[in-house]
């Protein structure tokens, strides 16, 4: 009895040595559905469409007068400053508001070139929403600066004019395409 209390107990022991470590934080592509990391780069083609699309936004710009009271999307703005789990919710807030604003300008004369935009961050944003983890029911609002960016985004939308608005997702948008979405598709890698 005692000798297969001794066998099972090193039998266990040395199955757990063999096991990799825990992680202190779960990689936000391990979550079951969410494929991000296939977002880490995008293709020269579709870099090639948002490039067209911002020339042309920005182009309309100058025939607008538009101003903002802040920076929607400050320099300091970087998602390696948040925990690896509160990137994708902070990053799928900042494309749906990307979406909102520049599918609402998809309606006007620039409709045809942000098609293939829109629909890529569409796609995107489809993707990122596997990847958010659930609220907790205890404590359902995100704290510190998380939830400053949060809250920053919500309140843009109601504050700031719809110029200013359009103007900030535009200028924001190659830093959300090449450095937000890639630091959340590479989980903890990202530092």
């Amino acid at each position: 009895m005692v000798a297969t209390r001794g066998l099972v107990l090193v039998t266990v022991v040395l199955g757990l040595a063999r096991a990799s470590p825990v992680p202190t934080s779960k990689p936000t592509t391990t979550r079951r559905g969410c494929h991000i990391d296939r977002f880490k780069s995008l293709s020269p083609r579709e870099l090639d469409a948002f490039k067209k699309a911002k020339d042309a936004l920005e182009e309309s710009f100058l025939l607008k007068s538009w101003s903002c009271r802040s920076h929607l999307f400050p320099r300091t703005w970087d998602l390696r400053e948040l925990q690896v789990w509160e990137r994708p919710v902070a990053l799928e807030a900042e494309l749906a508001l990307t979406l909102k604003v520049l599918g609402s300008v998809a309606d006007s004369a620039l409709g045809a070139i942000l098609e293939q935009p829109l629909h890529t961050l569409r796609h995107i944003h489809s993707k990122l929403q596997a990847c958010i983890p659930a609220q907790p029911t205890a404590d359902p609002r995100p704290r510190g600066r998380l939830h400053h960016w949060l809250h920053r985004l919500q309140e843009a939308t109601k504050v700031e004019s719809r110029s200013c608005l359009e103007a900030s997702v535009t200028f924001n948008l190659f830093r959300l395409l090449t450095r937000d979405l890639k630091c959340v598709a590479s989980g903890d890698q990202c530092a």
